[in-house]
């Protein structure tokens, strides 16, 4: 295996558990050959060791991530991706919860170590558009972090000042969801104060050094460094960090992370506020009562951070030079000195960035966190401070070295401690490991009753005077007799001289070593005091970010409870952190860091040194090598290795313990290597893991030789018949193509010699023709000149006397053949309406050319005929019926010329009112009209339906739409009309008819020429006779009551209506019209 050379290496063994003398010198000595080997990764079994190298080096590649991928963790060379790695496939494979402790001092690589695990799972996990925005959203939340989070410090360019703890949320595939960040402990001290030759918070810098003039301009900032107070007025850029492009990287991370332009520039508003609170200036004044006030010096800062937020300046004033005391039930403004209104000031700048850090955290949760409640896979990744000794360590430390303690039981709990319980589980004989257990000094600190935070808190509650020196007496009284806790008084009280311990300290001897503690500013700091007029000053602010910062401001929900200490508050927060890991498969990566100064690749063994002790290193070791350093189930283990014993390949029928112990007798390893527990086999040593592994690989090795042995000849027997199949093909198409190509060969010669009989053939039969050819022209010579020596006699004979006859005959049908050529070239249009004819050019031709007119005229009316729909066809017939009746006879028809006959002018169909008159003929529908009958005794005219069918006849009343006489087509044995242009007829019926019985109907139309018509085609249809038409001024007619003569009169005494009626007696009747 690519791995085991190194694991095997006395001088520099991958695996620290290999490590032969074990003490800390060969430890530390194996660290530093490694590292000078630029193997700056180290095992300690599952353990990783980082060590940072303060370079780039070539060994994060997306090669690197394809060789680690899926890879086993002890087959490759020692990398935080076989860790990465290794717990993506357990949360992923065997749905365990995991997370990955990163450990280690400011400066140790803790931040780059989180961004690799990141960077690692982001790249192996799958792919896909909605997963790589998640996996984007994860990675782009680091550089916002550490713009806000990170500074420089002496130790570290890039030191995280927060702990962080992130949760990375799978779905049951492996592809990630979400996440949730949680940050514990930002060191806002940092804000008001930093030493010489530290930055403040990376953001301050970024800004001013990348924003636009016009953002600057919006932000009321300068880009000068020095300009600000909270930047120690210096101007501070370091090498190879381009604070620029790192704004711009933040503002793009933003982007991707889903935040609004509007919040984005909310947020730099605050922390631009934050940035100017700093140059607020005090100066000292007294009142006329002789008490010390305190006065902003250039109120030019304050009008600017108002103008920002949307306050009155003279409130901010008044928050920050005085303080409102609620003493019972009365309240009293006092003023503030000098001192008392900086640190009003710069507590306001540390609370507003400590809220605005948290805010900003919460709002990247919002964007990555899931919104599904589907099941979720997690893997939790902690970054946070390593465990700190300075020359003067303070309450931050004191918090910090907690947190480091804690999470050293939970190595101690969830390494060491379940190490052990688990042979005693599966019924492993072992020597046990005595370790340090460090449950004591952690009681010794968060003990609720007697530990340091809960005595801090109380002292801090106390009425009366308080400050640090009570504090420490209390523990002195209190914790004398503890034996991880001493001070200048406890051992005086033992008669211990030590020098080395100040009087206002106290010293804790913590797993790593022992520190001591000035407890100078811990009553302070635990209060994290911010005073009431200051909170109600931001919440009384318009700026939306700001006031969101501070619900307490809010009056009308005041509150005298007092706000939990800042140790209570991280004390709760590393409990719930405990809890959340204690639920998880823990993962270690140590980090240390290899010198003080940031060389690169420079290693010094006495911090090194340091360091593994502060980390335990050594007892994670000695644990390993006096236990088995490998164990696994029974199944799985049997799957992988069951190649090497014939007796368990390919496949084993008993039971997993009992395949596993056959598998290892034939391997013949010594029995002090093996141990067989309940559900487990447990090796001791790594090398006997890696054998099993070398040999695992051989056998696979010549396994995989044997299918590709089986493979290639399949193959070649398959490329064999193949290559048979296409020979026996390639022959049979090659014969076949040669005897084609000798068919073709003796086709063309016989086709040649056909050509040539058949040429033979021929040219004899051409000589023979010729010959034949040459007597039949001499004999037709011969009959041409005798008949014409017989025709020229017979000219000479008669022909000329009928000369002139035959010549003339010639000459008119010459004429006659020009005119009709002519004719067809120049017909006229083919339109019936056009009437134009050539003229004939000779007189002779002149009725010929009349009779082709009429020919051709009578052509095109017929084409145009052919070419009439049905329906206009049938109107033209009536209309040619009409002429025939009418034209010349009737004045009205003229007019009727250019009116089409619509036949049914009710609408009987569209309405449904006349539905049932058409069902009253029951037979096809001729013409239906509105027409007025006019009245045989009196000649009034009342208004009637007229509907013709081609059998009936049918007069109704147009209110009621109910016919009032139905006559039958027969029953009419005539019509007569007037000349005028009137619509006046009279129907005449047969006597012997029912209805004619009564007498003849006189009816008026405005349709006359129509009706007519349609009647004399309909009677003309059904009698077969045409129908009796009389146009006359001058008629009788026949009435119940005998003959009435009707005469009509053109008179101007006739309205446009119609005709008027006048009964002249009993037998007369005059109509005038128009």
């Amino acid at each position: 295996m690519e791995g085991s050379p190194s694991m095997l290496d006395a001088e520099a063994v991958a695996d620290l558990v290999l490590l032969d003398p074990l003490t800390e010198e060969s430890l530390v000595q194996t660290l530093q050959e490694r590292f000078r080997r630029h193997d700056i990764y180290t095992y300690i079994g599952n353990v990783v060791i980082s060590v940072n190298p303060y370079q780039a080096l070539p060994i994060y590649t997306p090669e690197k991530v394809e060789e680690y991928h899926n890879c086993s963790f002890f087959a490759v060379k020692p990398h935080i991706y076989a860790i990465a790695d290794d717990a993506y496939r357990s949360l992923r494979d065997r749905d365990r919860d995991q997370c990955i402790l990163i450990t280690g001092e400011s400066g140790a690589g803790k931040t780059e170590a989180s961004k690799l695990v990141m960077s690692y799972v982001a790249a192996v996990s799958s792919k896909g558009e909605e997963v790589n925005k998640v996996k984007e959203q994860l990675l782009q939340s680091n550089p916002v972090l550490e713009a806000f989070g990170n500074a420089k410090t002496v130790r570290n360019d890039n030191s995280s000042r927060f702990g962080k703890y992130m949760d990375i949320e799978f779905d049951f595939k492996g592809e990630p969801l979400g996440g949730v960040i949680s940050n514990y402990l930002l060191e806002k001290s940092r804000i008001v104060r930093h030493v010489k030759g530290e930055r403040n918070f990376h953001i301050f810098y970024q800004l001013l050094a990348g924003a636009s003039p016009q953002l600057l301009q919006q932000l009321k900032l300068r880009q000068d460094c020095g300009h600000y107070g909270y930047l120690n007025r210096e101007i501070s850029s370091l090498p190879g960090m381009d604070d620029a492009a790192n704004f711009h990287t933040m503002q793009d991370a933003m982007r991707v992370i889903g935040f609004s332009p509007a919040e984005v520039t909310e947020l730099l508003e605050v922390t631009a506020v934050v940035l100017k609170l700093g140059n607020i200036q005090l100066s000292s004044s007294f009142q006329a009562s002789g008490m010390e006030a305190c006065s902003i010096t250039a109120p030019q800062e304050l009008r600017e951070i108002c103008e920002l937020i949307g306050l009155d300046p003279s409130r901010l004033e008044q928050a920050l030079c005085t303080r409102t005391v609620k003493a019972r039930d009365e309240t009293v403004l006092t003023t503030l000195t000098v001192p008392q209104g900086y640190y009003g000031r710069d507590a306001l700048a540390k609370n507003i960035y400590s809220r605005l850090f948290d805010w900003l955290v919460n709002r990247i949760n919002a964007s990555i966190q899931v919104k599904s409640n589907e099941q979720r896979k997690v893997m939790g990744v902690l970054d946070i401070y390593g465990f700190e000794i300075f020359q003067d360590n303070g309450f931050e430390q004191f918090i910090i070295n907690y947190c480091n303690e804690k999470l050293q039981q939970i190595f101690i709990l969830m390494t060491l401690k379940e190490e052990q319980e688990e042979y005693v589980r599966e019924g492993i004989q072992w020597t046990p490991v005595e370790f340090f257990d460090n449950s004591i000094i952690c009681n010794l600190i968060e003990n609720s009753t007697s530990g340091i935070l809960a005595l801090l808190d109380e002292e801090c509650l106390r009425p009366g005077v308080v400050n640090e020196d009570t504090f420490l007496t209390k523990l002195n009284q209190l914790l004398a007799k503890h034996k991880h806790y001493e001070s200048k008084e406890t051992q005086n009280a033992r008669h211990i001289t030590d020098i080395s311990l100040p009087p206002r300290c106290f010293r804790i001897h913590h797993y790593a070593g022992k520190v001591t503690y000035n407890v100078t500013g811990f009553i302070e700091k635990n209060n994290d005091l911010l005073f009431r007029d200051l909170s109600q000053a931001m919440w009384a602010a318009r700026h939306a970010l700001l006031r969101s910062l501070f619900p307490e401001g809010d009056p009308q929900k005041v509150s005298l409870k007092l706000p939990p200490t800042a140790g209570f508050q991280f004390k709760s927060s590393v409990a719930m952190l405990m809890k959340n890991l204690y639920s998880k498969n823990p993962n270690y990566i140590r980090c240390i860091k290899p010198n003080d100064t940031k060389s690169a690749m420079v290693f010094t063994p006495e911090l090194v040194l340091a360091q593994v002790r502060y980390l335990g290193l050594m007892e994670n070791v000695r644990v390993r090598r006096a236990g088995y350093a490998f164990r696994q189930l029974y199944g799985p283990f049997l799957e992988r290795y069951k190649m090497l014993n014939r007796r368990t390949w390919p496949r084993w029928n008993g039971g997993d313990r009992e395949g596993t112990e056959v598998l290892l007798a034939g391997l013949a390893f010594p029995a002090e290597e093996l141990a067989f527990g309940h559900t487990k086999i447990f090796i001791r040593s790594p090398r006997t893991l890696f054998n099993l592994e070398r040999q695992r690989q051989e056998r696979v090795s010549e396994l995989a030789t044997l299918i590709q042995k089986m493979f290639r000849g399949w193959r070649c027997r398959t490329q064999y018949q193949l290559m048979r199949k296409s020979q026996i093909l390639i022959s049979a198409w090659f014969r076949g193509h040669r005897q084609k190509n000798r068919y073709k060969q003796i086709k063309r010669s016989t086709l040649v010699l056909q050509a040539y009989a058949r040429g033979w053939k021929s040219r004899r039969l051409l000589r023979e023709l010729k010959s034949q050819c040459r007597r039949q022209a001499a004999a037709t010579t011969i009959a041409a000149h005798w008949r014409g020596y017989q025709a020229r006699r017979t000219y000479r004979k008669y022909f000329r006397s009928s000369a002139s006859t035959r010549l003339a005959n010639f000459i008119y049908w010459r004429l006659v053949q020009r005119y009709l050529l002519g004719l067809a070239k120049n017909l006229p249009p083919l339109s019936v309406t056009d009437r134009t004819w050539p003229q004939a050019p000779y007189r002779f031709l002149d009725k010929t050319n009349q009779e082709l007119k009429n020919i051709f005229y009578h052509w095109k009316c017929k084409k145009y005929r052919d070419q009439l729909p049905p329906s206009r066809r049938v109107q033209l017939q009536a209309k040619l019926c009409a002429s025939e009746l009418f034209k010349d006879k009737k004045t009205l028809y003229p007019k009727s010329l250019q009116q089409p006959f619509r036949g049914d002018y009710l609408g009987l169909k569209q309405n449904p009112k006349y539905q049932k008159l058409h069902a009253v003929a029951k037979d096809k529908l001729v013409m239906a009209d509105t027409v007025r009958k006019v009245n045989r005794a009196n000649g009034k005219t009342v208004p009637r339906l007229l509907l013709l069918t081609t059998e009936h006849l049918v007069l109704a009343d147009p209110k009621a739409a109910q016919p009032k006489t139905v006559l039958s087509i027969s029953d009419i044995r005539g019509v007569s009309v007037t000349r005028f242009s009137d619509g006046f007829l009279a129907l005449h019926l047969k006597e012997i008819s029912t209805v004619g019985a009564k007498g003849d109907f006189l009816l008026v139309s405005d349709h006359l020429i129509e009706l007519v018509t349609r009647l004399h085609q309909t009677f003309e249809a059904t009698t077969g006779q045409a129908l009796p038409l009389h146009i006359t001024d001058r008629f009788s007619t026949h009435f119940l009551k005998g003959d009435v003569s009707i005469t009509v009169v053109e008179s101007p005494k006739a309205g446009t209506d119609g005709p008027v009626c006048k009964k002249k007696g009993s037998n007369k009747m005059e109509v005038l019209v128009h």
